[in-house]
């Protein structure tokens, strides 16, 4: 493995909390679209 140095904490930390906030937009977009594809649904829409 490639030595970090005496930086290798803050350089795992700052990957693993992109790689968080990155599955929590996914997260968000697929249960946002979800949602309005329901209430698309409950309104009529006849496209989906």
């Amino acid at each position: 493995m490639i030595d970090l140095g005496q930086h290798a904490q803050f350089i795992t930390a700052a990957y693993a909390g992109v790689f968080l906030g990155l599955f929590a937009l996914i997260g968000w977009i697929v249960v946002e679209s979800r949602r309005v594809k329901a209430r698309l649904a409950e309104l009529g829409d006849k496209r989906g």
